[in-house]
């Protein structure tokens, strides 16, 4: 039985995490940490949920919630991210990482993180954003630099960052199938005056509405034809089985750094 400490188990995916790990025959909650003052500390991890108890008490401890376990799952909040990745560290646990807007600090530390335990970091673990991805890939490599790339994205009111990771990430595998560096085509969203489009620009726009999954769309549009390629999250659980399988699949890893990619077998090398 694999012992899966959950980071952020009060937030939306942290209670998917929960439910799914109750209903696995393979998996255990062995610890599950929340951040500081949160009302439900100290209580069993399941409260609330419907579930039997799950015998572990909720924690502001990063360290106290690994004790014991054989991987941890984080979704959290970008600022949570080094403390559990340095407690990550010191416990020695492969750590899947699917918190997002992590900038370049929180990436590096990551990066540190890797030479020492294995690290799964995926924006999105849906397998079917992944499967998407490669077909971004695919399509922008093949249809070439006269296809306009435009991504929309639209997510929940309560999403803190925008464009989304999952919308970066469509983005730099576009760029990448075209030789580009998303840093230097990326236009994010558009206002006024802002001239004909740029060759090469590789567009974002953000809508946030009510209580949206995630909604994913890739346009490559040329004169004559547009290619659409999407996909609609109906249920945040998408999320949390994804991570679950990355768990299973990464605590038989050496120390590295992991994605989504490996993990469905769409790479065999290590891919950051």
């Amino acid at each position: 039985m694999l012992q899966v400490a959950i980071l952020g188990a009060t937030g939306r995916m942290g209670q998917a995490l929960l439910r799914l790990t109750a209903s696995a025959a393979d998996l255990e909650c062995g610890g599950a940490a929340t951040e500081p003052g949160h009302p439900l500390l100290g209580r069993d991890a399941h409260s609330g949920l419907g579930l039997d108890p799950a015998e572990v008490l909720l924690t502001d401890d990063p360290a106290a919630a690994l004790a014991g376990c054989d991987v941890a799952i984080d979704f959290t909040l970008p600022a949570a991210a080094p403390g559990n990745i340095a407690a990550c560290i010191e416990a020695g646990l492969p750590l899947v990482m699917g918190t997002t807007g992590l900038g370049s600090e929180g990436r590096a530390a990551l990066e540190a993180a890797a030479g020492k335990i294995p690290v799964m970091y995926g924006r999105n673990m849906s397998l079917g954003i992944n499967l998407l991805t490669e077909l971004v890939r695919l399509a922008a490599a093949t249809l070439g630099p006269e296809y306009d790339v435009e991504i929309v994205e639209a997510h929940h009111r309560q999403k803190v960052d925008a464009p989304s990771g999952t919308a970066l990430q469509l983005g730099e595998a576009a760029a990448a199938a075209r030789d580009q560096r998303l840093d230097d085509v990326a236009v994010y969203g558009r206002h006024g005056e802002t001239g004909a489009r740029p060759p090469g620009a590789i567009g974002f726009s953000s809508l946030r509405a009510g209580s949206l999954a995630g909604d994913h769309r890739v346009l490559l549009a040329a004169d004559e034809e547009i290619l659409e390629l999407g996909h609609h999250a109906v249920s945040r659980d998408v999320f949390a089985r994804g991570a679950l399988q990355a768990a299973r699949w990464l605590v038989a890893q050496p120390a590295g750094l992991y994605s989504m990619r490996n993990v469905l077998g769409l790479q065999a090398q290590r891919d950051a």
